[in-house]
């Protein structure tokens, strides 16, 4: 008994359709629009108001401070913003902010080439010969026929027919001969996407090479040195052995050293210091925060720093501010002070209460004492230098040359910018760092292996027929009342998939950190591929391999024996006729997306939501002051998604249906833009690590998913019976492999290199418009680093200079308010 007798043994089929019960595309549309109507609206309600949160980088932020002034009114900002030049972004948010948009122009771009052709050939191609419009309407009179869905064409494996019967080319099948319009639009779509990634490709590596060429910060001049010999190990062996093969002078080389020991005891200290700061705050009893009036609406202090005297402001603050002049006659009262207790004596059995201000500040004098002497400390070296070079090019060809012919010995690479180094992973051995990078790897197959096992019965679960199978009486009430059946079956699928996709990037995040990696920038990086083969794998492939989220447990029931008659060609079949039953679930889920969650990422609801969580858990003017600061925008957190969708509009782009996902993929990527603009540059603080790094790992992504369209139209013509046509589309299939090879070797060591040509010696940037560079970032905004050591960032683990903090406390003002300042100010930082 092979495959298909298996499956056709079953009543109903694993592969059997499902969109007639689970796939309401026009509740979901309903649902998805009224969702993100309301949350859009909200914001445009909000947004002049809270200009502290939606406006938290354009007050902060010197380069966003060249940015236009978006307009207060209700729909104003939006014209506003759309007329902000890419030269403009490139000077306020950097080459990454600038390559994360190019993304959505060049989706958007092949998006309406796609859909055009679809809907002027394809559609009309598929309607002549099969007489669908990717649309089904039930005319039996159910339930179902209130909701117009898409159904594919049944097909040979639906038939129960012998998938591999064929004659030849299957044109002896009635009404085939359209299939060739899949051979020509999956090359004219495939050539298409390799023009876009080249011409834009080509357009990033030349402002890439211009703006970084034209500068000289200590950055673009730095290379680490990793794999150094023992006797090596000192600024002066560095510098003659650098010098001595004639590619430049060596400014200055700074060896990272084991600081584990300081680093340590900076740690405990700021841990007593936060417990000192929460003892003192209850020993002085209640003082009022002083609010700021244009944030949320909930007490917030101001920034910590010196007091600056306001009359005017304040006058106008107590008018604002209701109860300020309520509560302007109370003084602030001492509480008794605090205590503590302490553990001591034989395994720290006995303990005793003491003063908890007293313990505190005995405990930071002893750290503060035992911190100056470690840092007088000789420690040993470690295998890992920073060497900056006198210029540009010197570091260039350093980086570009190999300088030693022992393996795995004097690796020169391109440094991070100093305050992106994460100091504490310079001194862990390349063992460790090993170590930790394959248990990594382990931990992400056990928890890929975990989230399939976890979506896969999920899913089933989500079919009716495998709900009755644990509950009946559930089915029936689903049965019985279909609103609630819509909701479950059409939402809930894409509901927990969004869900998940938002959480399980958190968890990688951390693991990302926990690598060992040198910079912030290779953490970023890490985060992108890491998430996005989560999605990639698990929310893509293996959805597509359990076909749909129905039948699971019919699947089950044979999945040994299917798997043990299972071809290879059957395999694919199979594959092929599931991706085409997944169009519904993929098209509500692009719906749930862009419709419906985008607007929410506008309103920044998960701050909204969870400052008022963070508000109950601040003690300490410190904890207050950490909670009025900008959001973070991670792209690991926001591109893995969008290249998964790009991935689906583009295998999706010639099947059953195309226009469809094309269509909703478009708003998605338009709607995208826009609002990841807005958020870019106004409303969101995103460190500038990569200088556009990420984006070779986009193009190699969306390569990616160009090998996976071409397989699955072979496998999708194949199973239409079109062998010969299924063969065309091979060539093509090994061209873009090629392709992917090419680009490899040929565009993306531009992007990691800048070319000695490349490097302009004046130090003047011709493309254009500009704001705050990377020099500006570095740089304390345009001085240069050789000036003083004051006045920019230099290679130094800062715990060892960094002067010691001091205790912030609340001080009273004479209207009885409170503003967070530093107990000494000339001490803290």
């Amino acid at each position: 008994m092979d495959y298909l007798n298996i499956l056709k043994d079953k009543p109903k089929s694993v592969w059997e359709d499902q969109t007639r019960d689970q796939r309401d595309l026009v509740t979901q549309s309903i649902i998805s629009i009224a969702l993100g109507l309301i949350a859009f609206l909200t914001f445009c309600f909000l947004r002049p108001r809270w200009t502290g949160l939606y406006a938290a980088r354009k007050r902060q932020k010197d380069a966003a401070s060249q940015l236009p002034e978006l307009p207060q009114t209700f729909f104003g900002w939006i014209p506003a913003l759309y007329r902000i030049t890419e030269d403009e972004v490139l000077a306020s948010a950097g080459l990454d902010a600038f390559v994360f948009l190019s993304f959505f122009k060049m989706a958007i771009k092949f998006l309406m080439f796609t859909l055009f052709f679809s809907l002027v050939v394809i559609l009309p191609v598929q309607v002549h010969y099969t007489g669908e419009y990717g649309w089904h309407h039930h005319d039996n009179g159910t339930d179902d026929a209130q909701s117009y869905v898409y159904i594919p064409k049944p097909t040979v494996l639906d038939q129960g027919s012998s998938m591999l019967a064929t004659d030849g080319d299957g044109m002896g099948i009635p009404r085939t001969g359209f299939l060739w319009v899949y051979v020509v639009f999956v090359y004219l779509f495939s050539g298409f996407a390799m023009y876009l990634i080249t011409t834009e490709t080509i357009k990033i590596i030349r402002i890439r090479q211009d703006l970084l060429g034209s500068q000289s910060t200590i950055t673009d001049r730095t290379i680490r040195l990793s794999g150094i010999p023992s006797n090596l190990r000192s600024e002066e062996k560095i510098k003659e052995f650098l010098e001595d093969l004639g590619i430049g002078k060596v400014e200055s080389v700074m060896v990272c050293r084991n600081w584990k020991e300081l680093d340590d005891l900076l740690e405990r200290r700021m841990s007593v210091l936060r417990k000192l700061e929460e003892a003192w705050t209850v020993h002085l009893g209640h003082r009022r925060v002083e609010r700021n009036l244009e944030s949320l609406p909930i007490a917030q202090p101001a920034p910590p720093g010196p007091i600056i005297d306001r009359d005017d402001d304040d006058e106008q603050g107590r008018l604002l501010d209701g109860d300020d002049t309520e509560q302007s006659h109370v003084t602030p009262y001492s509480r008794d002070r605090p205590k503590t207790r302490i553990w001591y004596g034989f395994l720290n059995l006995q303990s005793r209460t003491v003063d908890a201000i007293d313990y505190y500040e005995e405990k930071l004098r002893k750290l503060d004492d035992q911190i100056k002497m470690v840092r007088k400390k000789d420690f040993e070296p470690t295998p890992f230098a920073f060497v900056t070079m006198d210029t540009t090019a010197s570091c260039q060809m350093a980086v570009q040359a190999i300088l030693d012919p022992s393996p795995m010995q004097l690796l020169a690479k391109l440094a991070p910018a100093p305050s992106d180094v994460v100091w504490q992973n310079t001194y862990l051995s390349r063992r460790n760092r090993m170590f930790r990078a394959w248990t990594i790897t382990a931990v992400i197959v056990l928890l890929t292996l975990f989230w399939s096992a976890l979506l896969a019965p999920l899913a089933g679960l989500l079919s009716l027929e495998s709900i009755r199978k644990v509950s009946p009486q559930l089915a029936q009430v689903l049965e019985d009342h279909p609103i609630s059946r819509t909701l479950v079956q059409t939402g809930l699928p894409t509901l927990l998939v969004s869900l998940l996709s938002v959480a399980v990037p958190y968890l990688y995040d951390w693991l990302a950190n926990m690598q060992g990696m040198i910079s912030q920038g290779e953490v970023e990086l890490s985060l992108i591929s890491k998430n996005f083969f989560f999605t990639f794998f698990n929310l893509f492939g293996v959805l597509t391999i359990f076909g749909t989220f129905s039948k699971f447990y019919g699947f089950f029931d044979n999945f040994q024996e299917v798997f043990k008659k299972l071809s290879t060609a059957e395999l694919a079949y199979g594959l092929a006729s599931s991706l085409e039953r997944l169009a519904p679930f993929y098209v509500n889920l692009i719906v749930l997306q862009g419709l419906g969650l985008f607007p929410f990422r506008l309103l920044e609801f998960g701050s909204v939501a969870l400052y008022p969580v963070s508000l109950i858990g601040a003690k300490t003017p410190r904890d207050y002051a950490e909670l009025v600061q900008p959001p973070i925008f991670s792209y690991g957190y926001y591109l893995p998604q969008t290249i998964l969708i790009f991935i689906i509009c583009t295998v999706y782009s010639v099947l059953p249906g195309s226009w469809l996902v094309l269509f909703f993929g478009l708003v998605y990527f338009v709607l995208g833009s826009f609002i990841y603009k807005y958020q870019l540059l106004y409303a969101m603080d995103h460190r500038q690590h990569s200088t556009g790094k990420a984006w070779p790992i986009i193009c190699n992504r969306v390569l990616l998913g160009l090998v996976v369209f071409q397989i699955a139209i072979a496998g999708d013509l194949a199973l239409k019976t079109a062998i010969k046509r299924s063969i065309l589309v091979l060539p093509l299939l090994l061209g873009t492999i090629w392709f992917i090879y090419f680009y490899r070797k040929s565009y993306e060591p531009l992007m990691k290199f800048i070319a000695l040509r490349s490097i302009n010696r004046s130090g003047h940037f011709d493309g254009g418009y500009r704001g705050e560079t990377r020099y500006d970032s570095e740089t304390d905004h345009g001085r240069t680093v050789d000036e003083t050591p004051e006045t920019g960032l230099r290679y130094i683990n800062p715990n060892l200079i960094v002067p010691l903090e001091d205790v912030w406390l609340a001080k009273s003002r004479a209207n009885g308010a409170s503003h967070v300042v530093h107990d000494d100010a000339t001490d803290s930082v």
